[in-house]
């Protein structure tokens, strides 16, 4: 793979404003010109039909974490925006006979990707270094206090490009997050089921928190297109339902072969979600946010867990709260919202929603609770839909349009 690395061949002059304004520099609340993710698999007890856990098998350990810098390219005709620095990390942790025989593949791998060895021992292709390292004891797990079971080794494979500084702190984020143990799922009440959010109107003025329902709406893809590209999760069918298999074993691994054998292939599919979030233009759910955010009846930031700044794109501040350096972020809950509108979200995992509920702010939900895929509905139940919070269950471009019009709101 050769950097800066094409995302979209031929940006309009529009779309060099929008990069400047909405993406570029600092002078936002996160560096947006940064994607980032991370996710880390472990076997146990508490996940035990996710992760294949059982009396005989427990304490695989699979570790995935990105974060790719892009920007815009002047030196063709036309500006580009483009792949500038890649990292990529990979970490597997399992019975020591797998992974004697992950390192033997990693090996034929290596040398079929045709990569080369260089004087300090990483491997060397195009503007890509990669480095292995397999350890007895994984040194972060002698850093948390963690034990190794009986038998197990580990290994760590990591991409990076050339000369791209990743520091120690961004390093350790993946560790920090495994550290703060496995999310316990919320108990599903019996919210008030609702026609349209009518009721909202006697709780005003109400806070937004939105989820990647506003995101599919406007065309980009849903977060399990992410775990298809990282192999973190095998869907064996369309349905969201149910509780699909962790990658846990090395010997069904397949990101770290795709990278070896040919990084300028999978390419594509690492930079599709960023170049969908770029493409994709608000919606009329947006701009009734924005009508109804400068009519006062709504207040504060737009909480986001969304990376597509398609609120900011609006005019709305926007306070993005799906951060892996504090799993609560702070939140300003305003003294003087009396509710708090979810839209698009299925699951309270920065617990936005519970210390709202502390304040005595009414929770209300928008959601189909579901998706269309193939011309089939698949049901997604919100997770933490608790008894008195107002469940409407509809898409959100309809469900704000006629918002505003109860609230005789222009858009």
């Amino acid at each position: 793979m050769f950097l800066p690395l094409p995302v979209i061949e031929q940006l309009t002059p529009e779309q060099v404003t929008s990069w400047e304004l909405h993406f570029a520099g600092d002078g936002h609340e996160r560096p947006r010109s940064i994607e980032e993710g991370i996710w880390r698999r472990t076997q146990e007890r508490t996940n035990a039909e996710q992760s294949g856990w059982n009396q005989d098998s427990s304490g695989r350990r699979r570790i995935v974490h990105y974060r790719y810098q892009y920007g815009l390219d002047y030196t063709f005709p036309v500006p580009r925006l483009v792949l500038m620095d890649l990292y990529l990390f990979h970490s597997l942790t399992a019975p020591a006979p797998e992974i004697d025989a992950y390192l033997n593949n990693l090996d034929a791998w290596l040398r079929e990707g045709r990569w080369r060895q260089k004087p300090d021992g990483c491997w060397a292709k195009g503007d890509l270094r990669v480095t292995l390292a397999e350890y007895d004891e994984h040194p972060q797990d002698e850093r948390a206090g963690r034990d190794t079971p009986d038998g197990f080794r580990s290994v760590d494979v990591c991409f990076i490009s050339e000369d791209f500084k990743v520091p120690r702190t961004v390093r350790n984020l993946p560790w920090d997050v495994l550290a703060g143990g496995i999310r316990v799922k919320e108990h599903r009440g019996e919210p008030t089921i609702a026609e349209n959010l009518a009721p909202l109107l006697d709780f005003l003025p109400f806070q937004v928190e939105v989820g990647c329902g506003t995101s599919i709406e406007a065309g980009i893809p849903p977060l399990h297109y992410l775990h298809e590209v990282y192999r973190v999760t095998a869907r064996r069918d369309n349905s969201l339902t149910q509780s699909h298999a962790f990658t846990m074993s090395p010997v069904s691994d397949m990101l770290v072969r795709e990278m070896l054998l040919g990084a300028e292939l999978k390419a594509p599919d690492l930079v599709a979600m960023f170049r969908a979030c770029f493409l994709a233009e608000p919606t009329s759910a947006h701009r009734a946010l924005k009508a109804m955010y400068d009519a006062g009846h709504m207040v504060g930031p737009v909480i986001t867990h969304n990376f597509d700044v398609l609120s900011a794109r609006v005019g709305l501040p926007e306070l993005f709260v799906r951060r892996y350096d504090q799993k609560i972020p702070p939140v300003p809950l305003l003294p003087k919202a009396k509710a708090l509108l979810v839209i698009g979200l299925h699951a309270d995992r920065r617990a936005v929603q519970e210390r709202a509920r502390r304040k005595g702010m009414r929770i209300f939900f928008v959601d189909p609770e579901g998706l269309q895929e193939n011309g089939v509905f698949k049901e997604y139940p919100i997770e933490g839909a608790r008894e008195g919070d107002i469940l409407v269950r509809q898409q959100a471009i309809p469900a704000l349009e006629q918002l505003c019009e109860l609230l005789g709101t222009v858009i």
